[in-house]
């Protein structure tokens, strides 16, 4: 599917989804600022993994081609593309490292992605279990 209305979903798609991201970012950010552990991105992740877990579930995506519809274009692609953030994950990871958090690095770093991982299968676990 390499058309205009798909590109122009993904585009529309992933503007909401960094939206959405800002948003809960500056929430999160407000609610607790004398963190030094980077929760925002930390939550923002982990949910986009559980959503995508869900969604992808809900939708019977089959990752050899989950390029199939317009709908995976708009919400997988787009919307948790977009929500979800790797660049800010690894600029939070060497955040922490240069101010000598190394404990934390570990912590972020490798729950991050344990966490990413424990979420999206619960997503996959959820949408089976409702339908």
């Amino acid at each position: 599917m390499n058309d205009p209305l798909t590109l122009a979903l993904v585009f529309v798609g992933g503007a909401g989804g960094s939206a959405i991201r800002w948003l809960v970012g500056i929430g999160v950010g407000e609610r607790y600022k004398s963190t030094t552990f980077p929760l925002a991105t930390f939550l923002i992740n982990v949910s986009g993994a559980l959503l995508m877990g869900l969604l992808s579930t809900l939708l019977n995506v089959d990752w050899k081609d989950r390029y199939g519809s317009n709908l995976t274009a708009l919400v997988l692609t787009g919307v948790l593309g977009g929500y979800t953030t790797f660049s800010s994950y690894q600029l939070d990871t060497a955040n922490l490292y240069s101010k000598g958090g190394r404990g934390l690095v570990f912590l972020y770093g490798i729950g991050s992605v344990a966490a990413g991982l424990i979420a999206a299968a619960l997503g996959a676990i959820a949408a089976k279990s409702s339908g």
